[in-house]
């Protein structure tokens, strides 16, 4: 018989897993229930779940100066706007060269952003 010592408070008490190291994936965030089987798998899911949230954080950086543009866009502030995209693009050239968004998606912010700037006068 297996041994279903450890369950899962914040889910459906009545699943239980086999001796595993649970506290792992209820810090990491994982999402699934059934836990990687050896070690290099949990190191794996581990390490990819702490990627993720790096990953994430630069993406919502990447929205925050490419919305700070916009906003200076909106209000018509021809210098301001400037400013900002000029403070975004190396910004979004960096992520787009870490591979955080794609090559393609920065050029097309960029050129967006580039012509609404243009356009004000």
């Amino acid at each position: 018989m297996a041994n279903y010592s450890t369950c899962l408070p914040q889910f459906n008490p009545s699943i239980c897993i086999k001796n595993r190291n649970i506290e792992n994936s209820i810090e990491y965030g994982l999402k699934e229930l059934q836990l990687a089987n050896s070690a290099q798998a949990r190191k794996r899911a581990r390490q990819g779940e702490l990627r993720r949230r790096h990953n994430a954080s630069f993406r919502s950086m990447v929205r925050t100066y490419i919305k700070k543009v916009d906003a200076a866009i909106a209000e018509g502030d021809r210098t301001a706007a400037t400013e900002a995209y000029n403070s975004a693009v190396p910004i979004i050239d960096r992520m787009a060269d870490k591979g955080i968004i794609h090559k393609n998606k920065a050029a097309r912010h960029k050129s967006r952003l580039n012509t609404a700037v243009k356009a004000l006068k």
